[in-house]
């Protein structure tokens, strides 16, 4: 029996302990969350299916370099740039009418990571209007809805596929919500009016898991500007969404680069892999706090196995990385100051930009060049933005895939 084999019949006698905190490593705070457990020996890695806040292994620039440079040599052709973003929401509806509901598991986990979702479906919460953007088939609001016990809990549920939003009709915990009230209905966040069933500033929470990367960067700022009118004065976003350097990104092959760290998947969706800093300028205006300018080497803590599961359609995935992944983890780049990133950006030319990886860090130039918000900003504070990374490992393959996800919440002032 190989060492691999032993440590795997090992990990399979361990208790699985449930996971009782966040697994976002917040920006702002000096240490990860607390509650779950840590991996202090490497023989102990198959023992679960994930670890959390896991840094980048000791070989992933090189992974990362291959990956870019791979993908730039052969983009999607300037001719079918257009078509691709032309009508996104059909495609949406293509890929819904092909999974139906089966696709996504129920984002049980929403309730660690946004506990003012739970907080607002209490008894005694009074009236609370949550509004779900991007609700497929409605995987984050049913929960949410079946856990409900506030009488006075509203939820509205949207997407710009029309097919996603039958889905949520047709579910019978729509036709007869236990407590409350919910309606779905087709929106696209980047419209020009406000969806049906809201008024400017009528929403306590929104959400927006695995939104805002689906969308053109083009469509960004217009997006923001319609959350902000949504919420009411001191209302909040709750968003999550795919960062930089995860393993779907570096996945792609040659004929899915659109732009820099903008794909389009094989079913003809898009996807944008988002850095701190640009989240931070997108709703505040400003780069992200200085606690998100290093990978700091932090406590690992595991995970449960439908908190694994996210709105990707690329999760089912094999890693970059090879199995013999080493113990010890690289502390990574510092993130580039907005002043760097600047003058990075007008630097370049051509052929070392062809020649080179982008680097870790690289703010779009949508959110740094006359971005349409400047003048505007700042319209929301920071109340959460972190990083999770998470190694997902598939113990009956000996595989381990590294993941990292951005997740914030946003206050309107």
């Amino acid at each position: 029996m190989s060492s691999d084999e032993q440590h795997s019949g090992e990990a399979s006698t361990k208790p699985r302990i449930p996971k009782t905190a966040s697994s976002v490593h917040d920006v702002t705070a000096e240490k990860p969350p607390f509650g779950s457990r840590f991996l202090t020996d490497e023989a102990d890695v198959w023992s679960q299916n994930a670890w959390d806040h896991v840094p980048p292994p000791t070989d992933q620039d090189e992974v990362i370099s291959a990956a870019l440079n791979r993908q730039k040599s052969a983009p999607v052709p300037e001719e079918k740039k257009q078509k691709y973003n032309e009508k996104p929401a059909k495609h949406w509806d293509n890929f819904y009418k092909a999974n139906a509901s089966n696709f996504f598991r129920n984002r049980k986990w929403l309730h660690l990571e946004f506990p003012e979702l739970k907080a607002a479906a209490e008894p005694h919460a009074g009236p609370m209007v949550i509004a779900e953007i991007g609700c497929g088939a409605g995987n984050a609001v049913f929960p949410l809805l079946s856990a409900n016990q506030n009488p006075h809990l509203s939820l509205k549920a949207y997407d710009y596929s029309s097919h996603a939003v039958k889905l949520v009709q047709n579910n019978p915990l729509y036709l007869s919500p236990p407590l409350g009230t919910i309606e779905a209905a087709v929106w696209d966040l980047t419209s020009s009016e406000l969806p049906p069933g809201l008024d400017t500033e009528s929403v306590d929470i929104l959400t927006l898991v695995f939104v805002m990367s689906a969308l053109h960067p083009q469509e960004w700022a217009h997006a923001v500007s319609n959350i902000h009118k949504l919420l009411k004065p001191g209302g909040l976003v709750l968003m999550r969404d795919y960062g930089r350097y995860d393993l779907t990104q570096l996945r792609f092959k040659g004929g899915r680069l659109l732009d820099d760290n903008f794909y389009i998947r094989g079913d003809k969706t898009r996807v944008y892999f988002f850095e701190l800093d640009e989240l931070a300028l997108l709703f505040t205006g400003s780069p992200a706090p200085a606690g998100s300018k290093a990978n700091n080497t932090v406590r690992i803590v595991e995970e449960t196995d439908e908190h694994q599961s996210d709105s990707d359609p690329t999760s089912r995935s094999t890693p970059l990385t090879p199995p013999e992944m080493s113990r010890n983890s690289s502390p990574g780049h510092a993130t580039p100051t907005l002043a760097e990133m600047e003058k990075s950006l007008s630097s370049l030319s051509m052929d070392a930009s062809e020649r080179a990886p982008q680097k870790t860090g690289a703010v779009h130039p949508v959110l740094i060049h006359d971005c349409p918000l400047k003048d505007r900003h700042p319209l929301f504070s920071i109340e959460q933005l972190g990083v999770d990374r998470r190694l997902i490992v598939n113990r009956k393959r000996q595989l381990k895939m590294y993941r990292v996800w951005m997740q914030g919440k946003f206050r309107k002032l």
